[in-house]
């Protein structure tokens, strides 16, 4: 039970436990930054005014890349 928890989600994308920890974590970091980013241009608008479009615009497209 308690391994089907952890592996059944990795297996339906055709990826071991560690390659999904791998690929989530790298998303969860490009997702920080693109809202810490997105948070300093709030206060400063010229300041990473196409940052946090462009991860995002990336992360995308790594994700569609990934469900074909």
């Amino acid at each position: 039970m308690i391994q089907r928890l952890f592996l059944d989600h990795p297996a339906s994308v055709d990826e071991t436990y560690l390659e999904h920890a791998r690929f989530a974590g790298s998303f969860a970091v490009w997702l920080v930054l693109a809202g810490l980013a997105a948070a300093v241009h709030a206060v400063l608008p010229f300041a990473f005014e196409h940052t946090a479009s462009g991860i995002l615009r990336r992360l995308h497209q790594r994700i569609e890349s990934r469900s074909r």
